[in-house]
C-alpha cells in the first residue's frame, strides 16, 4: 500500500478532506520534493497541485493521484472541494503556520468547516512511524554513504586541520559518493570543544585530544544519522575509562533494545551505566530519537517518553559523557526496532581509534 492510499484509508469521513502543504509530509505523500504544492486527499480519491517548475516532472513521477497545474491555487482548490462535497477541511496543526491559518479561514470557511485539531498531524505522524521496506532501503543507502564519508575522513585527517575543514571534506565526499544532501550541519568538534553535544566546527586546529563528529547523508529524502569519537595522540586512563564507560552503555542500549519497551525504560539502561561511575550527571541529552524524512522525528527516547517501541520504527542510540573544559564522547548507531529485538544498520567499528 502507498503512504497515500495509508491516508486515504484513514481519512474516515466520506465528506472530509485532509489538506497537506508541510514540505516534508507533502513528498510524503507524493515521493517528489518541491518547494511548493498542495496535497488534497479524500477518502477515494487525491490530488496533487503543483506550479509550472515542477508540473512536467510531477506528473510524470507521481503516483496514485492526480497532478493538477496549480495556477491559482485559492479557486483550484476551491473547486475540488465543491466537487466532492467537502464539509470539513483538516489541516496539519503541527506544521501549518498562523498566517497560513488565517489564509485558509478566509478562503474556505464559507464553505467548509475548518478542523485546526492536531488530528491530520497525529495521524500522519502514526504514519510515518512505521517504515516500509522501502524507506528502511533508502536510510540504510544514505547510512552506507555516511559510513564511507568517515572512512575517507579517518585516511585523510592531518594534524593542523581546522574542525570547519574536517567538516567540510566529509560533506563534500558524502555528496561525491551519491548522497542527495547532508542530513543536518555537520558537527566536527575537537579536544575541549567536544563537550558541547552540538558544537558549532570553528577554527580551532586539530592538535591532541579526542574528535567527535556527528552527520548524516540523505537518500530520497530519508536521513542517516551516526556519531564516532576518535582519539589524535595518546589518551590519559581517565579518558579511556570515559570511552569505555560510553561504549559500555551504547551497545546496552542496542541490546536492550526492543518492541515493547517504552522510551524512558530504554533510556535508563544506558543511563544508569554512566551514572554508575565517576561520570554521573554528564549525559545530558536523550538516549535517542527517531530517523526518517526528518532527522528528528518520533519516536523519542528520553527519560521523559512514555511512547511503547514497535516494529519498523527506526531510533538513534547515542549515549555520551561531557566533561566541560576537558572532553566530550558520543557513539551514535541507529537501527530498526524489529518483531523481537533491534537492528543495528550501523557499520562502522566502534573501538576507540587513535590517530
Amino acid at each position: 500500500m502507498t503512504n497515500i492510499e495509508k491516508l486515504m484509508q484513514s481519512i474516515v469521513e466520506e465528506d472530509a478532506c485532509a489538506m497537506v502543504t508541510d514540505p516534508v509530509n507533502r513528498r510524503y505523500f507524493t515521493g517528489f520534493k518541491s518547494s511548493e504544492g498542495v496535497v488534497l486527499c479524500f477518502c477515494d480519491k487525491a490530488y496533487f497541485l503543483v506550479d509550472f517548475r515542477y508540473y512536467e516532472k510531477a506528473a510524470e513521477v507521481v503516483k496514485g493521484m492526480d497532478v493538477i497545474l496549480m495556477t491559482d491555487r485559492i479557486p483550484q482548490i476551491t473547486d475540488i472541494l465543491l466537487k466532492h462535497s467537502t464539509e470539513c477541511l483538516m489541516i496539519e496543526a503541527d506544521t501549518m503556520t498562523v498566517s497560513e491559518l488565517n489564509e485558509a479561514a478566509e478562503s474556505f470557511s464559507d464553505i467548509v468547516y475548518i478542523d485546526s485539531s492536531s488530528e491530520l498531524s497525529d495521524i500522519i505522524t502514526d504514519l510515518r512511524l512505521i517504515k516500509e521496506q522501502s524507506d528502511v532501503e533508502k536510510i540504510i543507502a544514505a547510512q552506507r554513504i555516511a559510513e564511507q564519508g568517515f572512512e575517507y575522513v579517518l585516511e585523510n585527517i592531518k594534524r593542523g586541520m581546522t574542525e570547519k575543514e574536517v567538516a567540510l571534506m566529509l560533506d563534500n565526499k558524502m555528496k561525491l559518493l551519491g548522497a542527495e544532501d547532508i542530513s543536518f550541519d555537520t558537527i566536527v568538534l575537537f579536544d575541549k570543544n567536544a563537550s558541547l553535544p552540538h558544537g558549532v566546527p570553528g577554527n580551532d586546529r586539530l592538535e591532541k585530544g579526542f574528535v567527535l563528529m556527528d552527520f548524516g547523508a540523505v537518500v530520497e529524502g530519508y536521513h542517516s544519522d551516526m556519531t564516532r569519537t576518535f582519539y589524535a595522540g595518546t589518551p590519559s586512563e581517565r579518558e579511556k575509562k570515559a570511552y569505555e564507560t560510553v561504549l559500555k552503555a551504547q551497545l546496552a542500549g542496542i541490546k536492550a533494545a526492543a518492541p515493547g519497551l517504552t522510551g524512558k525504560q530504554l533510556d535508563a539502561v544506558a543511563r544508569d551505566i554512566i551514572d554508575a561511575t565517576e561520570f554521573k550527571g554528564s549525559f545530558g541529552h536523550s538516549l535517542g530519537h527517531g530517523v526518517g524524512m526528518e532527522i528528528h522525528e518520533e519516536p523519542y527516547v528520553s527519560s521523559r517518553k512514555e511512547d511503547i517501541l514497535e516494529p519498523g520504527m527506526i531510533i538513534t542510540v547515542e549515549p555520551g559523557i561531557y566533561v566541560p573544559g576537558e572532553f566530550g564522547i558520543r557513539i551514535e548507531d541507529m537501527g530498526m526496532i524489529t518483531e523481537d529485538s533491534f537492528n543495528d544498520i550501523t557499520r562502522s567499528p566502534k573501538e576507540l581509534i587513535v590517530i
